[in-house]
């Protein structure tokens, strides 16, 4: 009877530590997939369809280097002002690329889906988005993306102000 049971707790060890490895890992990638935050930490703010803010693109190679005032109307950009000699190159030789809030989150969601090395979102306490910082592969040079969003301001009547 000892060497039955000494049998059944043999079995069991094996069993209880492919649980407690898989209880680990489940919660290893849970704490890693809370690092970098997908979703805005409120569910309260949503991309209005019309505000303003001010952009500051840097890093990498790329054509969106500069400070920018933005305008967004019916969830596309409206108006885009270059506050630096970069923005203004930017602004006149390619005006789409300016971003509205919205295009930048897909960015970050998007190199989240490519397995990015980096992504990572920070927010204001209203839930809107303050600065993403992008590198979709650690050791090579120039793939880096950073995006600061300052002078935020969600339109009054459907107007940016």
């Amino acid at each position: 009877m000892l060497t039955t049971a000494a049998v059944r707790v043999r079995r069991a060890a094996p069993l209880r530590v492919a649980l407690l490895g898989s209880l680990a890992w489940m919660i290893s990638g849970c704490a890693e997939e809370s690092t970098t935050a997908e979703a805005s930490p409120t569910t309260d703010w949503w991309e209005p369809s019309a505000y303003t803010y001010t952009l500051e693109s840097s890093e990498g190679e790329r054509a969106l280097i500069g400070t920018f005032e933005v305008t967004v109307e019916d969830g596309k950009v409206t108006k885009a002002v270059g506050l630096d000699g970069s923005g203004r190159r930017v602004v006149k030789q390619f005006p789409d690329e300016v971003p509205t809030i919205g295009d930048l989150l897909a960015e970050a969601r998007d190199a989240r889906n490519d397995d990015a090395d980096t992504v990572d979102v920070d927010y204001a306490a209203d839930g809107h988005p303050t600065r993403v910082s992008l590198d979709w592969e650690e050791n090579a040079i120039d793939d880096e993306a950073m995006y600061v969003i300052t002078d935020y301001e969600a339109a009054t009547a459907g107007r940016p102000q």
